[in-house]
C-alpha cells in the first residue's frame, strides 16, 4: 500500500536525524532519492552510502543551490514526484524575556529563513516539476506547532508559521499538487542543533543526557521515537495510499493530544 517505486524525490535537509531516515525510508520503497545537505560531512558519508543516488552539497535557504538538486534529480530521472523538507533549527525553549533586542532580531531572521522561508524555496524551485508529475510535498512541522512548551517563543512561532504553509499551500496547489505536514514529536539520534544568533550553533539536541528517559516521561504513550518511527509517516504521505489527503497532519508524537 505504501510502496514509492519508481518516484523520483528529493529530500532537503537529509544528512541527519529524520532527513536521514526519511532518505534511508524512501530508498526502500524503490524511489530514486536525491538529498540536498548543507553540511559537507555529512554530504560526503550521505554519498557513501547506498541511498540517495545523487546529493547537492548546498544551503536550502539559497535559490541556486536549492535549484541545483531540483534539476539534478530531472536530469537524471526525467522528473520530480516528491519534495520533502526536514531542515530546521532550535531555540533551546527560550521565552521573550530571555532575549535581549538584538538577539531578539537576530534570531528571529535566522529562525524563520531556515524553518519557515527554506521550505517555502524548496517548494518554488520544484513548483513546476511536482505540477508536470501531479506530486506531492511533505513539509516537516513539529508538535511544537501544535502544543505550547515544546520549544522557546521562536521555535514555536516558525513551526506555527509551517501550518499555514502547509494549509495554504494544499488549497493553493490542488489539485495538481498534494501538500501535507508530518509534526514529530521529540526524537533520538537528532543532530538539531541551536540558532547561531543565540550562540547555539554547536548545541545538539540529541546529545542531551538522559534524553530517551526524558522523552518517555512527557509522552502519554511513555515511547521514545527514533528517526525511523517518524520516517513511517513521510512514507505514507508521499504514496499513492494517500492519494485522496491533502492539507493534512501526521502526529508521530507519543500521543501529545491526549496528555
Amino acid at each position: 500500500m505504501t510502496s514509492l517505486e519508481g518516484k523520483r524525490v528529493l529530500v532537503v535537509g537529509a544528512g541527519s536525524g529524520i532527513g536521514r531516515a526519511v532518505v534511508d525510508a524512501f530508498g526502500s520503497e524503490g524511489a530514486h532519492v536525491g538529498a540536498l545537505e548543507l553540511d559537507a560531512e555529512k554530504s560526503a558519508r550521505l554519498a557513501e552510502s547506498l541511498a540517495p543516488e545523487l546529493v547537492t552539497c548546498g544551503d536550502a535557504t539559497r535559490w541556486r543551490d536549492t535549484t541545483d538538486a531540483v534539476e539534478a534529480i530531472v536530469e537524471r530521472f526525467g522528473g520530480l514526484d516528491v519534495l520533502v523538507n526536514c531542515v530546521g533549527l532550535f531555540d533551546y525553549y527560550l521565552g521573550l524575556g530571555d532575549l535581549e533586542p538584538q538577539q531578539l532580531d537576530d534570531a528571529f531572521t535566522e529562525a524563520f529563513d531556515v524553518n519557515v522561508r527554506s521550505q517555502l524555496v524548496s517548494v518554488h524551485c520544484a513548483l513546476d516539476h511536482l505540477r508536470a508529475s501531479r506530486g506531492s510535498v511533505v513539509l516537516t512541522v513539529s508538535t511544537s506547532g501544535f502544543y505550547p512548551g515544546r520549544g522557546g517563543v521562536l521555535y514555536v512561532a516558525t513551526k506555527f508559521a509551517l501550518r499555514g504553509i502547509v494549509t495554504s499551500l494544499a488549497h493553493e496547489l490542488a489539485p495538481d499538487v498534494r501538500v501535507n505536514g508530518v509534526a514529530p514529536g521529540g526524537t533520538l539520534d537528532t543532530d538539531l542543533r541551536g540558532l547561531a544568533a543565540l550562540g547555539l550553533s554547536e548545541r545538539s539536541l540529541g546529545s542531551q543526557a538522559d534524553r530517551a528517559a526524558d522523552l518517555r516521561s512527557r509522552t502519554p504513550l511513555a515511547v521514545a521515537l527514533t528517526p525511523a518511527d517518524h520516517a513511517a509517516s513521510y512514507v505514507f504521505l508521499a504514496s499513492d495510499a494517500a492519494r485522496g489527503m491533502t492539507g493534512t497532519f501526521l502526529h508521530p508524537d507519543g500521543g501529545m493530544s491526549v496528555s
